[in-house]
């Protein structure tokens, strides 16, 4: 689903004038590096915002029908921008939702435990939410999570390994319900190759789920040739949609006439029949079947501006061209400079990394904690994931080679001063 059409080339940083971002200290911008938390924001959000507030005091009820972006259909705006970021098509995909409850609403359709085949696989160390998630479904269909939810541990260099997974579903496939995965796993930044791990899964017989909130925006995907069954992101990260944004799903073509169960809510109804108030769901085909209510218009606009940013960058192409120089970038200058003060924990093949790196200052938590808490005080904004792990993730919409450059040399004067 890649096009392999040539795309100009992005620059780091070439929209960063397209983004309001947070205030330093003193004068000036913050060095902004914070994107896998959340995003920065763009500046027509707020235009996006309000163009629909002003929407709403002209229109009253009629906004939903009335004009070219009708309320009803607000969704389909966005649909064809994330089917291009997830490379999928069209009838796959849908804005819908919050993580979470979109991952609740999947697994409630897709994880259907038989006779022995009831385990659910993660990786350990997965976002909580998703450990959460999967141990609550397990024990609703009387299940003991404690043995039912198993958790693929990382090797000794702290990182997962496809392999590791694959060794796992042959040997033990057949009592392999479901395997939830990650596109870029939270802490450590490392990306997967998801079509190897989604084809391990479905010669285990088993169903295949994606968590992609660290993965879309921010790494090129391929969700129907991939083949997984569904996939679940949120939007305030690379997506740079703002806290608590819509949220989005995919569900494979081969389930656009899904019939096995699911949580049903009238936004689901195919479109025809929907203000028909009817007494039976029909839900519409694909993954637009899958949403529950009326969608929060005020918690899309800013998604619809920011995947126009996305769309006239060229897509996920050019932007990972860009992010794989500035986070390289970042990985030498660390080496360079920092290396006997700072490890780099996430791989650094180009395959294996996303925007983020993932850093743990050798002198121990507390002098990473500290040097953390001095980079905030001077305007410098990433984050911390225990036990130790910096969190750096220059974002190519926005970021610069001289952002990269401000955190390496502040870092080092910092961790140089500690040792006076």
């Amino acid at each position: 689903m890649t096009s392999q059409t040539t795309r100009p080339a992005f620059n780091p940083g070439q929209f960063r004038d397209r983004f309001r971002l947070p205030e330093g200290r003193g004068d000036g911008q913050a060095v902004y590096l914070c994107g896998n938390s959340l995003g920065a924001q763009p500046r027509a959000a707020a235009d996006a915002v309000d163009a629909e507030l002003e929407r709403w005091a002209r229109l009253g009820v009629a906004g939903h029908f009335d004009g070219p972006t009708a309320w009803t259909e607000y969704h389909q705006l966005l649909t064809a921008s994330l089917a291009g970021l997830c490379g999928a098509r069209p009838v796959e995909v849908v804005a819908t939702g919050t993580l979470t409850a979109n991952l609740h609403q999947l697994l409630i359709s897709f994880y259907r435990p038989q006779d022995q085949r009831r385990r659910i696989v993660i990786e350990k160390g997965a976002f909580p939410s998703d450990r959460y998630a999967v141990a609550s479904q397990a024990a609703l269909h009387g299940l003991d999570p404690a043995h039912d939810v198993v958790e693929l541990a990382p090797r000794r260099d702290g990182l997962l390994h496809e392999e590791d997974l694959e060794d796992y579903l042959e040997r033990y496939g057949e009592q392999v319900a479901l395997v939830l995965w990650p596109g870029v796993q939270y802490a450590t930044g490392q990306v997967f190759d998801l079509g190897r791990v989604c084809r391990a899964t479905r010669r285990a017989g088993a169903t295949i789920g994606l968590d992609l909130a660290h993965a879309i925006g921010n790494v090129p995907l391929n969700l129907h040739d991939d083949g997984p069954d569904f996939a679940v992101w949120c939007s305030y990260k690379y997506l740079n949609a703002g806290p608590g944004a819509i949220a989005g799903l995919f569900v494979h073509e081969r389930h656009a006439h899904f019939e096995g169960p699911r949580l049903a809510g009238w936004w689901g109804q195919d479109v025809p029949t929907r203000f028909r108030m009817a007494r039976e769901f029909r839900p519409e085909r694909g993954a637009p079947g899958w949403q529950l209510s009326t969608l929060p218009i005020l918690a899309t606009a800013p998604l619809l501006a920011s995947l126009q940013l996305y769309d006239e960058a060229g897509g996920i192409d050019p932007l990972r061209r860009a992010s794989l120089d500035l986070s390289g970038h970042l990985a030498r200058r660390i080496h360079e400079e920092l290396d006997d003060q700072i490890e780099i924990i996430t791989p650094l093949e180009p395959q294996r990394r996303g925007c983020q790196l993932s850093l743990r200052v050798r002198a121990g938590e507390s002098a990473g904690r500290r040097l953390l808490e001095r980079l905030e005080a001077r305007g410098v904004v990433c984050d911390w994931r225990g036990p130790d792990i910096i969190r750096v993730a220059p974002a190519p919409l926005y970021n610069t080679y001289e952002d990269v450059e401000h955190f390496v040399e502040l870092s080092d004067r910092l961790l140089a001063a500690d040792k006076h």
